[in-house]
């Protein structure tokens, strides 16, 4: 009788398969996005409910002489929503292993977020709020205050993830720390159209 074999023999000296490592950026960034969002719908919901007790008492929520225009707090909207798709973009290029779309894309976030942080000062500034002399003052630029530190770290963590990707720490193998970036930017805008509707548009 011959002896036939259906399958190669599996040699012994095989090398076991590289462990896989666990997502602990991401874990970790999905868990700070939740906090985060958590923390700031309980201020949003304690302003609503200060507002509400206000306005049914048919007095005025804004201080006298406070007005809040719409264009500059609309330009933002706009401006982190364009913000959404270049970051999207960058996670794309970063996939798809084109290094140079990457940083057009990182830097052009950047650019969408620096111009939001400007613009929301310069808001502040054609308000004439102090910041101090009332209740109504404070929490709006409480709120305000959160979005911009937010927006700040998310910018931050963005040129953290643009320079791994220059040194070769992120490609198409490993690019957790560009989607963890990806997410937490894209919670930041939530954050400041959650603003924006409940501050700037019902004022």
């Amino acid at each position: 009788m011959s002896d036939i074999t259906v399958y190669d023999p599996v040699p012994l000296d095989v090398a076991a398969p590289k462990a896989v490592r666990p997502r602990l950026l991401l874990l970790a960034t999905g868990l700070a996005c939740s906090a985060v969002v958590m923390g700031y719908s309980g201020l949003l919901g304690y302003y609503i409910a200060a507002r509400q007790a206000v306005v049914q008492t048919g007095e005025v929520w804004l201080p006298d002489g406070v007005v809040i225009p719409l264009t500059q707090p609309n330009f933002m909207a706009l401006t982190l929503v364009f913000s959404v798709v270049s970051m999207l973009w960058a996670l794309s290029a970063v996939r798809s292993e084109d290094k140079a779309n990457a940083y057009i894309a990182f830097t052009l976030t950047l650019v969408f977020g620096f111009s939001q942080i400007v613009q929301t000062f310069y808001l502040l500034t054609i308000m004439e709020m102090p910041a101090a002399e009332s209740m109504v003052a404070v929490l709006i630029f409480s709120l305000v205050g959160i979005q911009v530190a937010l927006t700040g770290a998310g910018m931050g963590f963005v040129v953290v993830a643009m320079l791994r990707t220059l040194g070769g720490g992120y490609s198409a193998r490993d690019y957790e720390g560009v989607l963890a970036a990806t997410v937490f930017w894209i919670m930041t805008v939530g954050v400041y159209l959650a603003l924006w509707y409940t501050v700037y548009i019902t004022k």
